[in-house]
C-alpha cells in the first residue's frame, strides 16, 4: 500500500519516520513543495490549489492514503482534499497537541510559525482544548525556514530566541509545526529543566494505521519511500540527512 505524506518541506519527515518504525512494510510516497515552499505566509486559495494538486498527483501514482503532515496544509486544505478524493480514499490530518498538553500542564507554550500563532485557527484550538489552563503562543521566527536549510546551527538560534520569550512559568510547550520535532532535543536542551514537549507525529502516524487497518485490504506494501519535489521525482534534499527521521527515510 503507498501512503503519501504532503507538506511544503521537511515537516513531513518526523510522522513519516513514524510510519516507518510501526509499519515498515508501507510504501511511503513524500512529497515535498520546493517551488511554493513556505506555505504558511501564502494565501488560502493558493495553499488549497497546490495541496489538491498534489494530493490528486500523489493517488494518479497509486497512493491509497493521503496524510497532510502539516498545520498550514491541515487547516487550510483538509476539507477540500476530503472532499476531492472522496471517501475511497482516507485523508488524516494534523492537529497540534494542544489538548494533551492542556491536561498534563499547568501553563502551555504553543510553539509555531507566526502566521499559525496569530491565526484564529489556533485561537479556536486553544478556546476548545485549553479547558481552562494558561495558553500562550510563541512566534518562532526562522526556526522552520532553518531546518528546511537543515542549518542546525542557525535553528539552535531559532530556538534560543523562542525560548527566551516563554513564560518562565510554562511547564509544557506543545510543538504546533511539524518541522519543530526534528530538533526536539534541542528545544528541550534549551528550555528548563522540567518542560515537557508536546507534538502529534506519533499521534497522527497511529491515526493512519487505524485508517488504513479499517479499510480492510491487504496493506501490505515493500517498504520503499519515493520523493516527489513540487511533483517531479527527485530525493529529499540535501539538509534532511542533518536529522535522525531523514537519515532513516534516506
Amino acid at each position: 500500500m503507498i501512503v503519501a505524506l504532503i507538506d511544503s518541506g521537511l515537516g513531513l519527515l518526523p510522522t513519516s519516520a513514524w510510519l516507518r518504525r510501526l509499519r515498515p512494510d508501507l510504501d511511503l510516497l513524500l512529497s515535498l513543495d520546493p517551488d511554493g515552499a513556505h506555505w504558511g505566509p501564502k494565501p488560502e486559495q493558493w495553499v488549497i490549489d497546490r495541496v489538491l494538486g498534489a494530493a490528486e498527483h500523489a493517488v494518479d501514482l497509486g497512493a491509497e492514503v493521503v496524510v497532510l503532515p502539516c498545520n498550514t496544509a491541515s487547516v487550510t486544505a483538509l476539507d477540500h482534499v476530503r472532499a476531492r478524493l472522496g471517501d475511497a480514499v482516507p485523508v488524516i490530518g494534523t492537529v497540534p497537541a494542544i489538548k494533551p498538553a492542556a491536561a498534563a500542564s499547568r501553563s502551555v507554550a504553543i510553539w509555531a510559525t507566526a502566521a499559525t500563532t496569530a491565526s484564529r485557527y489556533q485561537a479556536d484550538l486553544i478556546e476548545r482544548f485549553a479547558n481552562g489552563t494558561a495558553v500562550v503562543g510563541v512566534a518562532c521566527h526562522g526556526l522552520a525556514e532553518a531546518i528546511d536549510l537543515g542549518d542546525t546551527d542557525l535553528a539552535k538560534r531559532a530556538i534560543a530566541d523562542a525560548v527566551a520569550r516563554t513564560p518562565a512559568d510554562c511547564d509544557g510547550v506543545v510543538l504546533g509545526c511539524t518541522h519543530y520535532p526534528l530538533m526536539a532535543q534541542e528545544i528541550a536542551d534549551q528550555l528548563p529543566a522540567g518542560v515537557t514537549l508536546f507534538d502529534s507525529a506519533e499521534a497522527v502516524a497511529a491515526q493512519t494505521i487505524r485508517r488504513i487497518d479499517a479499510l480492510g485490504t491487504d496493506a501490505g506494501g515493500s517498504g520503499t519511500v519515493s520523493v516527489l519535489l513540487s511533483g517531479r521525482p527527485g530525493a529529499l534534499p540535501a539538509g534532511a540527512a542533518a536529522f535522525e527521521a531523514g537519515r532513516l527515510l534516506g
